[in-house]
Parts: structure tokens; C-alpha cells; sequence
């Protein structure tokens, strides 16, 4: 039997409590507008350039990358996406998953040029559907500050 990883443990967890406060009733192109420009102000405390993707049912409904972003932000954004979409869950929570059972993405049989278990990723949840998008964005000091973004734009998101 394999051992639990109780520090993984208790981040999957507390990741998964995020997700779960906040599901939405509803969730439009509007409000995905929104919510991206609330990441791209969020993001402005942050020095370094980023690149924001909103993708609902498949379709890419916000994208932007500010000034300074790179080509490799548009590979982060599709690997965090991927990650997020497959396992319906955000990608910082995936990393955690893995560890949890000391698992990595190449014992999942997954490429990691298409797939990333990091911060930056986060599902788009409808209550009594189910997933229905993604919120990913890219490009700033650590994963965990990719991930606090995507929160605090969806507390304030949340407020209005």
C-alpha cells in the first residue's frame, strides 16, 4: 500500500475548499470579461509581465498578454488548461494530488509539454452542472502567485 503524503494531503484539501466556495449559479462571456480584467488588475502588483486565458465550453472567451509577455506564457496557459480540464480540478490542486500519492505526471503516462501540475490553472464550476471552463493564467514569480491572483480576482469578482 502506498504512503500518503499528509502535507499533500492537507493542501488538496484546502485547495479543494477554495474550488468548492466558488461555484457559480450562472457564468457568461460578460461575466468571463469581467473576471479577466479583474486577473489582469490583480496581476498589476506583480512585476514581471502575464499572460490570462478564460475558456468556456472549449472556447477561448478572454485572453491577453500584457506588455513583456512571452511566447512560452501561451504554452503555459495550454499546459495549465489541459491540466485543469482533464482532471477538473485547478493544477496547483493536480501537483498536490500527485504527491499525495506519490504519483508525477510521467507515471500518469502524461507529457509534460502538454501538461503542467502547478499554480495558474483553476476550473470554472456551475453549481448542479459541473465544470464548464477554465481560468488560467502565467508569468509571475511562483506558482502559488499564479494562483493567488486567480483567487482574489474571483473575490472580487464575487463582490460585485
Amino acid at each position: 500500500m502506498k504512503q500518503i503524503d499528509q502535507t499533500a494531503h492537507e493542501l488538496n484539501l484546502k485547495l479543494k475548499a477554495q474550488e468548492d466556495a466558488t461555484i457559480f449559479e450562472s457564468f457568461s462571456r460578460a461575466d468571463a470579461l469581467s473576471l479577466g480584467l479583474k486577473m489582469l488588475d490583480a496581476a498589476k502588483h506583480y512585476p514581471d509581465p502575464v499572460a490570462v486565458e478564460i475558456v468556456i465550453n472549449g472556447l477561448v472567451v478572454f485572453r491577453h498578454f500584457t506588455d513583456g509577455s512571452v511566447l512560452d506564457s501561451e504554452m503555459w496557459l495550454l499546459r495549465k488548461r489541459n491540466s485543469v480540464e482533464l482532471m477538473a480540478m485547478s493544477s496547483l490542486r493536480f501537483n498536490a494530488w500527485l504527491s499525495e500519492g506519490g504519483r508525477t505526471l510521467e507515471s500518469r503516462h502524461l507529457n509534460s509539454e502538454l501538461y503542467a501540475a502547478c499554480g495558474g490553472g483553476f476550473p470554472i464550476l456551475l453549481k448542479n452542472t459541473g465544470m464548464i471552463g477554465s481560468i488560467c493564467i502565467s508569468g509571475l514569480p511562483s506558482d502559488l502567485d499564479d494562483h493567488q491572483v486567480i483567487l482574489d480576482a474571483l473575490q472580487a469578482f464575487r463582490a460585485v
